[in-house]
């Protein structure tokens, strides 16, 4: 017999797949605008990460030698590199969350909210995932080796589950923040904070077992050690600790998607 989802669970990619010719061009779009006018363009997608990964190394293979783990300098700055992808792209979209509907105020208040989930347009948080998670994937390409070239095929089953959980993250933050802007304020003090409770500069190994436990309720660590394995280690990750991971990303994607449809008749009125 086969297993029916309720309607809730699968309404965000029916109307995104409805959507899916729009999403595509204006997501190329707005990938394009970032670099529009700069001499070097998309290469910058690469060159950020790597002036940051450079500079990070640099500081913390100086300072905390500890933090490398025994690892050569390079090893180290791989690692490095990849904890910013996943860091960064969930950095970025956490600090613009709680803003974007007061970014767009005027373009929200011409159009009634409650018809806004029948159409995407480009300020949707949707967008703002897909132009950032192309850089990231971009970026990602410069730091594989050939011991991990065939593992990184898992990548995008990797950064899949990831782009639900930031969505949900978005969407919950989004609505929060339409009703006060101290949510802004929040996320800019918090997430400074939460970059050093993420293993980015270091690895969940080094961390003592009585304080793990705790930094494991961030599951954005879980995919940079995820990410580290398959793209610089060439090892799969665990299938039951992956299950868990997709699980748990699902369950905030739903939460988030759910909050804010549940508040979206009120939105218009509060910003």
């Amino acid at each position: 017999m086969p297993i029916k989802l309720p309607p809730e669970a699968i309404e965000p990619f029916t109307r995104a797949w409805r959507h899916r010719e729009l999403i595509r061009a204006v997501a190329r779009r707005e990938f394009l605008s970032r670099f529009r006018g700069s001499a070097l363009g998309p290469a910058w997608a690469v060159l950020a990460p790597l002036i940051m990964m450079v500079a990070y190394t640099a500081v913390f293979s100086i300072t905390v030698p500890q933090l490398a783990g025994g690892k050569s300098v390079t090893e180290y700055a791989s690692g490095i590199f990849v904890g910013l992808i996943i860091f960064n792209l969930f950095s970025e979209l956490a600090y613009r969350a709680p803003m974007l509907l007061h970014e767009h105020v005027n373009f929200v208040k011409k159009i009634d909210l409650s018809q806004r989930n029948h159409r995407l347009d480009r300020h949707d948080p949707r967008f703002h995932l897909w132009r950032d998670r192309i850089r990231r994937v971009f970026g990602l390409s410069v730091c594989h080796g050939r011991r991990a070239a065939a593992t990184l095929l898992f990548a995008p089953l990797l950064f899949a589950p990831f782009a639900l959980f930031i969505l949900g993250i978005v969407w919950f933050f989004m609505a929060l923040g339409a009703f006060t802007r101290d949510v802004a304020h929040i996320m800019a003090s918090i997430v400074p904070i939460l970059m050093f409770a993420t293993p980015v500069f270091y690895s969940m190994d080094q961390v003592p077992s009585r304080y793990a436990i705790w930094l494991r309720f961030n599951i954005v660590g879980d995919y940079i050690d995820m990410l580290r394995a398959i793209a610089l280690d060439g090892v799969l990750p665990n299938p039951f600790g992956y299950l868990l991971l997709v699980a748990a990303s699902y369950a905030t994607f739903l939460f988030g998607y759910q909050f804010f449809m549940r508040y979206k008749s009120v939105i218009v009125d509060v910003i």
